[in-house]
């Protein structure tokens, strides 16, 4: 079974930083594009950023600048480091894991302001 796990975050004021982490069970790691999403309340899920196994990455327009995601295939770790905080990156931020048709799901970690 695959398990997908987000932590790290937190309250924060606006203009600090946060540093998300996720794990994911290694065999799906070191294949899976992996991806940050986040949901507002009330709103739907969006994606925030991704990377590929290659190291390609991909951003919203939202986070660029601010947000900086990486991966440590070693570590089976996928990281967000999020600077300059405002009141719109308030939310729950997913870890997915995604591989051909498949897509695995953290529960989620909070992120407030």
């Amino acid at each position: 079974q695959v398990q997908v796990v987000e932590s790290g975050g937190g309250l924060v004021q606006p203009g600090g930083s946060l540093r998300l982490s996720c794990t994911a069970s290694g065999s799906i790691f070191r294949i899976s594009t992996m991806g940050w999403f986040r949901q507002a309340p009330g709103k739907q899920r969006e994606l925030v950023t991704s990377i590929t196994t290659a190291g390609d990455t991909n951003y919203a327009e939202s986070v660029k600048g601010r947000f900086t995601v990486s991966r440590d295939n070693a570590l089976n770790t996928l990281y967000l480091q999020m600077n300059n905080l405002n009141p719109d990156d308030t939310g729950v931020y997913y870890c997915n894991a995604h591989w051909w048709s498949f897509d695995y799901w953290g529960q989620g970690t909070q992120v407030n302001q």
